[in-house]
């Protein structure tokens, strides 16, 4: 294998260093491979990927570090290398082809297009055998019938352009809020998994926005069922193998119905919102260890992802050594050696063995039975036990850092730190602890000085990507502005807010569709400007920028705002109560809007005080106000302190009751409100 570096060398993104060094002639996507394409008349190849991606480093161990395979692919093609979380706008386009010619889809992801960008031929991984022979057969198919590409290419073309809003445009859902969350519950009950918590299937991703939609229809209906199904789900991931008992933060999935072995690669999305929806949780039911998880995890993020400057990194690899796992795990001559006296205790609490409960003779930590069973078990007093606990994990957390630690994927996402800003707020409204606000503030004023200028830019590490960024960086910046407007009362988040939604609606509303393009009037022309409208692992950017017009334009009283949200929410009214697995965050703003929010001014001296205790409580349909003495916000101008004691005016549809100068006598009205 040659070590001489390729173009990729220059590349900022992580994903693409690390390609850096293949033989393979790999261009970065821009204007120069493209132009090449034309000129020598050769199809490109497009593979696509991302760092913590286990099958992009197998693939590229086997195939694109092999001399003659490199040498294939660089007589024939045109070969470009793309991170999708640089460019998801070029995944997006190409994953949908794959998938219009019948491949399930994943990373890494290999498309052959034609010098025009159109694709005729794409798959996931290929073992080196089967891909020098594919490289061998396109070629010879693009020498030999170019038509019948041609004519591949420009079916798969007009597929791309379909507007995916027309395709999946149902309005008509019922009217009444009682109906709608009645129907959800239903749809989403049929496949609960009653032994292993989440929902019945293999593999198991957690879906956060979908027990934050539940947790929303409990707050509403008080459906005890709902709320034992939510509680059970957390517990059980929180005891998995999916959850980090050592160091705190959660893998992006179990590979398995019972949450035990996890794909081990550790996102920031992921735990952006778990912290949001354990937070949330224990507002509900003021459950010890959902706080002990948002603590943890927020540790692990300051102690892992987080940069000197106050940007959160975006992955940590599944591989280390090159083997998958290999940080997490343990053998129990391990256990026995680091623990001593307390390794069969904490064993039997984490269900290892001498064998290994996992591959291998490895053992991953993983808990069956609640602690009162494990204490009753033992003949231990929650108290004796905790010391023990807490001693032990910290033995083998630092035994652990010093093992060779799994790749870091240290570009800075603007969307995924967005995220994880409301998630810290979320945090904070739910515990009161300062760090975390204080956390998030960083993490903000990081972001305005190095990602959001005239335009918000999508990564960032050691310099911005010129790329700008794409509707879901502006709909989680928008967002976390809100939160931090109503965790603060610093009207300049507001104002920035304000300031990003014209800019959004200016650059990606197509009024036409009532709906936002992913990507910006302004950016890179490619074959096809899509839309995102369904969720995944992380939920839809435009039900998010829905959500986003609604609440901006009731505390500003936008009335044109709050018009396009009620109109995009109505589009997909029926599929929400169709789909809830892929639609919980566009039910999630439906709901919002066909309910309405409460909104709730402060005025006082104490109004931060007042605020940060009455956020405590889990109030998911309410807006927060404050000011010292005035705000220009609509519905304070004419609103005042009484007698020098801070007043609370709770209102709905701004129609306000008597002021209140209490935090139970307001949480009255709120509940009131939200009595359907």
């Amino acid at each position: 294998m040659q070590t001489t570096s390729n173009r990729l060398i220059h590349a900022a993104s992580p994903y693409l260093l690390q390609h850096a060094h293949n033989p393979v002639d790999w261009f970065e996507w821009g204007d120069e491979a493209l132009q090449k394409a034309k000129t020598e008349d050769k199809p490109i190849l497009v593979s696509i990927g991302y760092s913590s991606c286990h099958w992009c480093h197998v693939m590229e161990r086997e195939s694109f570090e092999n001399n003659d395979i490199a040498q294939l692919m660089n007589e024939y093609f045109v070969c470009i290398k793309v991170d999708r979380e640089e460019r998801p706008d070029i995944d997006q386009i190409y994953m949908d082809a794959v998938q219009a010619l019948g491949v399930h889809g994943g990373w890494p992801l290999n498309v052959f297009v034609t010098p025009e960008q159109k694709p005729f031929f794409g798959g996931t991984y290929f073992s080196p055998q089967a891909w020098s022979q594919i490289l061998v057969n396109i070629n010879r198919a693009f020498q030999g019938n170019r038509k019948q590409i041609e004519d591949t290419a420009q079916e798969l073309s007009l597929h791309l352009l379909r507007s995916e809003v027309a395709q999946f445009k149902q309005p008509g859902a019922a009217a009444d809020v009682k109906g709608v969350l009645d129907s959800i519950f239903k749809k989403l009950q049929t496949k609960f998994d009653s032994t292993w918590g989440g929902m019945d299937r293999a593999p198991k991703f957690i879906m956060p926005s979908v027990w934050q939609l539940l947790l929303r229809y409990y707050h509403l209906t008080k459906n005890e069922g709902a709320l034992n199904h939510i509680v059970f789900t957390l517990k059980k991931i929180e005891m998995g193998g999916i959850y980090d008992a050592l160091g705190g933060g959660f893998a992006r999935y179990s590979v398995d119905g019972q949450w035990f072995a996890p794909h081990f690669e550790k996102m920031l999305y992921d735990n952006a919102q778990l912290v949001s929806l354990y937070s949330e949780a224990y507002q509900v039911t003021r459950d010890e260890s959902f706080k002990r998880v948002v603590y943890e995890t927020v540790e692990w993020l300051r102690r892992e992802m987080t940069d000197v400057h106050g940007g959160f990194y975006s992955a940590l690899d599944a591989d280390s050594e090159g083997e998958e796992g290999k940080y997490y795990v343990w053998k129990q001559s391990e256990l026995d050696q680091l623990l001593g006296q307390d390794a069969a205790l904490f064993s039997s609490y984490y269900s290892t063995t001498r064998e290994g409960n996992w591959e291998h003779g490895n053992n991953i930590l993983i808990r069956y039975n609640p602690d009162a069973e494990f204490l009753k078990k033992h003949q231990r007093s929650s108290e004796d036990w905790n010391k023990i606990w807490q001693k032990s994990k910290q033995v083998l957390l630092s035994h652990r850092e010093r093992r060779i630690k799994p790749g870091l994927d240290d570009k800075i996402i603007t969307s995924w730190n967005a995220m994880m800003i409301s998630g810290l707020i979320d945090a904070y409204q739910a515990f009161s602890d300062e760090s975390f606000l204080a956390l998030a503030k960083q993490n903000i004023e990081f972001l305005e000085k190095e990602l959001i200028h005239n335009k918000v830019f999508r990564s960032y590490r050691g310099k911005r990507s010129p790329a700008e960024g794409f509707l879901d960086d502006y709909a989680y910046v928008i967002q976390a502005y809100l939160k931090l407007y109503q965790s603060t009362f610093e009207e300049q988040y507001l104002d920035r807010a304000l300031s990003w939604t014209n800019y959004t609606v200016t650059h990606f509303y197509d009024s036409a569709e009532e709906s936002f393009y992913y990507t910006s009037s302004q950016s890179q022309k490619l074959i096809a400007r899509k839309k995102e409208m369904f969720d995944n692992v992380i939920p839809s950017s435009n039900a998010v920028m829905a959500q986003n017009l609604f609440r901006i334009g009731s505390l500003l009283q936008n009335e044109e705002w709050i018009a396009i949200a009620s109109k995009m929410t109505d589009s997909f009214g029926k599929l929400v109560q169709e789909e809830p697995n892929y639609m919980s965050y566009w039910a999630m703003a439906y709901l919002e809007i066909k309910k309405g929010l409460t909104e709730v001014v402060l005025l006082g001296p104490a109004f931060r005080d007042l605020s940060k205790n009455l956020q405590l409580n889990f109030s998911p349909y309410a807006l927060f106000m404050g000011a010292f003495e005035s705000s220009s916000l609509p519905l304070a101008q004419d609103k005042n302190a009484i007698g020098g004691k801070t007043a609370l005016y709770v209102c709905f549809n701004r129609t306000c009751a008597n002021p209140v100068t209490d935090i139970e006598s307001a949480l009255e009205i709120i509940r009131e409100n939200d009595e359907l």
